[in-house]
Order: C-alpha cells, then sequence, then structure tokens
C-alpha cells in the first residue's frame, strides 16, 4: 500500500484531531467502508465523489448528507447531478451511528465523510494518507447551490479549470482529480448526446473511438427507456489507478468533461504525464484530495457536529 504524507491543508485542521476524544474513529469508518466497498465496489466510487460534490457547494461541510426538509424546500442532495448519481449515503450513516455509540456529540459528518474518501481510495487503489480533521457539519443545503457550483459532464477543459480555480484548485489539481473516474460508473443520460446527434448532427462525437462507441450504442440505445450505468473507465472499472488516462488518449472517456481533457493544449500534457507515470499520478491524487477537502471549512465553534448525518440537530 503507497502511504503519501499529506502536504496542504487548512492550518486549522490537523491529522489526529480526534486522537484523545475519539480514538476509535478512523478504525470504525475504514472498517464499515471495506465492508461496504467489498460487496459492491461501485461504492466506493460514489463515496469518493460524494466528497467532491459536498466540497465544491458550500465547502466541505457534509451539506451534501442533508435530506429535504419540511415545507418542500429541496436539499443538495435531490439535486440531479447528485440523484440518483451519488451512492453511499447509508455507508456515511452507518459509520456515525457506530460512532456515536462510542463517541457522542464529538465527530461530524463532514470528517466521517473525508475519512471514507481516503478509506475508499485506499480499498480500491491501495492509497493510503494522512487525512487533516476537525471539520464542523453545516446547517443549510440549497438545491439551486449545486447548479452554480458543480461543473456538469458536458463541461469543455476551459470551463473545468475556470471551475476549479474558483475553488482555489489549479488546472493539474482537476485533471489529478478527475482521475478519481477511474472507478464509478456514470447513466446513459450523462453522455447519449455524445453517441446520437452531437452538436446538433446525427453523427457521434468524433473524438469517440468507434468500437468504444459501438460499444455504449448497444448499451445505451437511442430513445431506450432505462437509463442504465455504465463504467467511467472501461479498462479497470473497480480499480483506482492511471488507466483512466490511458484510455482518454485513445479516444474512449465516457464523458464530455473527461475526453475534453486531451483535447485542450493545457491540460493534455498533464494527461499524457498522469497515463505514463502511475506513480507520479498517485502522489498528485493524494495531495490534491487533502487540498480539496480543506475547501471552505467550518471549524471551532461554527456549524454543529450532527447527531445525525441526514438532518440537523
Amino acid at each position: 500500500m503507497l502511504l503519501v504524507p499529506a502536504v496542504y491543508s487548512d492550518p486549522s485542521l490537523k491529522v489526529g484531531f480526534y486522537k484523545r476524544s475519539c480514538p476509535a474513529v478512523e478504525s470504525i469508518v475504514r472498517r464499515t467502508v471495506r465492508r461496504a466497498v467489498s460487496r459492491n465496489p461501485g461504492i466506493g466510487g460514489g463515496i469518493i465523489r460524494m466528497h467532491f460534490h459536498d466540497c465544491f457547494v458550500r465547502g466541505c461541510d457534509g451539506s451534501v448528507l442533508l435530506k429535504s426538509g419540511p415545507g418542500g424546500k429541496q436539499s443538495e442532495r435531490d439535486h440531479p447531478a447528485n440523484n440518483p448519481g451519488l451512492r453511499g449515503f447509508e455507508v456515511i450513516e452507518e459509520a456515525k451511528n457506530r460512532i456515536e455509540s462510542v463517541c457522542p456529540n464529538t465527530v461530524s459528518c463532514a470528517d466521517i465523510l473525508a475519512f471514507a474518501a481516503r478509506d475508499s481510495s485506499s480499498k480500491l487503489g491501495r492509497i493510503n494518507y494522512a487525512v487533516p480533521a476537525g471539520r464542523r457539519d453545516g446547517r443549510v443545503t440549497v438545491f439551486d447551490e449545486v447548479t452554480d457550483n458543480l461543473p456538469p459532464p458536458t463541461s469543455t477543459a476551459d470551463q473545468l479549470v475556470a471551475n476549479f480555480a474558483r475553488k482555489g484548485l489549479s488546472a493539474d489539481e482537476m485533471v489529478t482529480l478527475s482521475g478519481a473516474h477511474s472507478i464509478g460508473a456514470s447513466h446513459c443520460s450523462s453522455f447519449s448526446a455524445r453517441l446520437y446527434s452531437f452538436n446538433g448532427t446525427h453523427d457521434q462525437d468524433p473524438s469517440l473511438d468507434r468500437k468504444f462507441a459501438a460499444a455504449l450504442k448497444a448499451t445505451c440505445p437511442r430513445g431506450g427507456g432505462r437509463d442504465p450505468l455504465v463504467p467511467l473507465d472501461s479498462a479497470t472499472p473497480n480499480w483506482l489507478d492511471n488507466k483512466y488516462y490511458v484510455e482518454l488518449t485513445a479516444g474512449r472517456g465516457l464523458l464530455t468533461s473527461d475526453q475534453t481533457l486531451v483535447e485542450n493544449s493545457l491540460t493534455r500534457k498533464y494527461v499524457a504525464v498522469n497515463a505514463r507515470y502511475g506513480a507520479t499520478w498517485t502522489a498528485k491524487y493524494v495531495k490534491a484530495m487533502v487540498k480539496m477537502g480543506s475547501i471552505d471549512v467550518l471549524t471551532g465553534s461554527q456549524g454543529e457536529i450532527r447527531s445525525s448525518c441526514s438532518f440537523v440537530n
């Protein structure tokens, strides 16, 4: 297992934050995640994606975990970018319940999610790293803020670079974090426009490898009533590695936001390096995950420690 030391994090977060107040927390999360991912590897990809979706909306405050409240006010969790795409909510809640039984009112759901994303990376890619903790949970979740903050799967490279820059992440870090698409899956509806009537024509996206496109059309027929899941990385769908970048260079990126990374002169060079040097990508992935996990965190007396990850106290 590759262990890479964390380099960047918000100074208010600290590795070993719960060493005295809840020393068992990380082992509880690790066991819960490993058990769930052993049953269904797709859950691991879902948890890593959930951590990203949480941090890009209101910062890493666990707001993506909140269910919609009374009165019809919808949460981030119900936004089409998260529902039904995100998976693993029940794993975070299970870990929270186990932690509450031994350390009540101590560990935030935002920290549990950060630990769980690391443990998913460890289980699916043998990538392990120290997670600075001390986040507090937010009390607010706003449906429309997802649209304003999360890049859609149709994003171009320039749009992705600009979106990540607003969160303090570089173009290289954006390409590096996109490597999480080495695991997980996406619904046909997220990329079917690349297969049929691309840019208003009757032709498919010319950047798609022809054999790859034919296989996708077999799974995602035009006008099909179903919306099945397709692996984001057809080479190693259940293993977190740099093969995602190798697939991109061969025209086998599933989403527009994947394939665009090799169509852009700035991001193409980062793809090439990551495709060639797996260990380099792994080290950059760890640093970028820790940095992303520090976006606009609530600490100290801000926010709260939720009793349940699905509802505010």
